[in-house]
């Protein structure tokens, strides 16, 4: 395939860490077309495993499918010049107060390609200890912890109980690599 070819892009609209962005892009054949997304900051996913094989989950709110969903713990990027890996140190820290002696970096996924440019880096953390959590905003302050063996949380991925993408992704690349010793 030959190549695509953004001619020129403009902030439409930028609120809080996003930006509304119209993009032309000229196509292989020179066709001009317009295409509109999401610009973000990405985000870091952290599977965290306890050492006797227990996954931590949290249940919020989120506004954009007006739901409760169970997750691993995340956040954006919303540090400038802040490294994923930091980023997902302090995101475990503060939504469910543990840190880890052990970090893997376990892959990264682009979140929903037709709509946005957001990735989310996906780290396994191991050798947990608990330290005080920082709750920000209403979803982290009503926000549900739990621990789930992780071979069920692998049954509730591949039974539909578990959805979001991010952490359908780091439950089974986190489970290939405790099975298999690779990712």
């Amino acid at each position: 395939m030959d190549h695509f070819t953004r001619v020129s892009s403009e902030v439409v609209h930028p609120w809080a860490m996003f930006s509304l962005v119209q993009a032309v892009v000229m196509a292989p054949d020179g066709q001009q077309f317009h295409r509109s997304f999401v610009d973000s900051p990405g985000a870091v996913g952290v599977v965290a495993l306890t050492d006797d094989g227990q996954v931590v989950l949290v249940s919020q709110y989120r506004a954009a499918i007006d739901a409760v969903l169970t997750e691993i713990p995340a956040g954006l990027r919303d540090v400038a010049g802040e490294e994923p890996l930091l980023t997902a140190q302090r995101e475990l820290a503060e939504e469910v107060g543990l840190e880890a002696r052990e970090w893997t970096w376990l892959g990264r996924i682009t979140s929903a390609p037709g709509v946005t440019n957001s990735t989310v880096e996906i780290f396994l953390a191991r050798g947990l200890v608990s330290v005080p959590n920082d709750p920000h905003g209403p979803e982290e302050d009503h926000m549900t912890v739990a621990y789930v063996p992780l071979e069920r949380a692998v049954d509730e991925v591949v039974n539909g109980r578990l959805t979001d993408s991010k952490t359908c992704v780091g439950v089974l690349l986190a489970d290939r690599l405790v099975r298999h010793d690779t990712v």
